[in-house]
C-alpha cells in the first residue's frame, strides 16, 4: 500500500495457537490483525522483536490459546511509527489534544489505562487510551497528510525489578504492531 521507507529489518514473534502455524508456513496463510480497544499500539499483528520467549510465555498464558506456538517473522519496519524515535513520541504529544477535541465534538468519552488485576499494579496492561489515541493518530495522518505507516513499535518497562532498586523490570519488551502485511517479509518455525 505504499512504500517501504524505514529499511530496517527485524525478526519479531509472535504467541498464537499451533494450528495457526502450519498454514501460515505453508500455504500463506495471514495472521489476523488484532482490533483489540485495549491493544497497547493500536490496531496490528503483534509480534515481540527478538523475544521468541517473550511470546511463548505470553501464549502459554492466554485463556484462548488452547496449543500454544509460536511463529517467527522477518518484518522489514517500513515507514514506522517508532515509538522509541522522539520524532514520533513528539508527534503523538501533539496530536493528542487534536484527539481530545475530536471527542468533545462527538461526545465520545475518553478512554483510560486500567490495570487488568494480574499485573504488578503499574504496569496498567489495558491500554485503551493508548490504543485509542495511536489509532486516531494514524489515522489522521494518513487522511491530512497521506502518511501510511506500515508499522507501530514501542519499547515497554513491564514487570517488578529484577532485584532490589533495580530500573530493570523482568518483563521489559519491544513490540510491534504491524498494521499493513506488505512489511511482513516472510515466517518461519523457531523451533526448525
Amino acid at each position: 500500500m505504499g512504500e517501504l521507507k524505514y529499511q530496517r529489518m527485524i525478526l519479531g514473534y509472535h504467541g498464537c495457537d499451533a494450528s495457526v502455524v502450519k498454514p501460515l508456513l505453508l500455504s500463506g496463510k495471514k495472521l489476523r490483525p488484532s482490533e483489540n480497544e485495549y491493544d497497547w499500539l493500536g490496531r496490528g499483528v503483534y509480534f515481540w522483536e527478538q523475544g521468541p520467549q517473550r511470546a511463548s510465555e505470553w501464549a502459554r498464558n492466554s485463556k484462548r490459546i488452547r496449543n500454544p506456538a509460536v511463529v517467527g517473522a522477518l518484518i522489514n519496519l517500513g515507514n514506522c511509527f517508532d515509538l522509541l524515535d522522539t520524532t514520533h513520541t513528539q508527534l503523538l504529544a501533539d496530536l493528542f489534544p487534536l484527539y481530545r477535541q475530536a471527542c468533545e465534538q462527538t461526545g465520545t468519552p475518553i478512554p483510560t489505562n486500567r490495570s487488568a488485576g494480574i499485573e504488578s499494579a503499574s504496569d496498567l496492561a489495558l491500554r485503551r487510551l493508548d490504543c485509542a489515541a495511536i489509532n486516531w493518530s494514524l489515522d489522521f495522518l494518513e487522511k491530512e497528510e497521506r502518511q501510511h505507516y506500515h508499522t507501530v513499535r514501542c519499547l515497554f518497562s513491564e514487570g517488578t525489578p529484577v532485584f532490589d532498586g533495580s530500573k530493570i523490570l523482568a518483563k521489559s519488551h519491544i513490540q510491534i504492531a504491524v498494521r499493513d502485511e506488505t512489511a511482513i517479509i516472510g515466517f518461519f518455525n523457531p523451533q526448525g
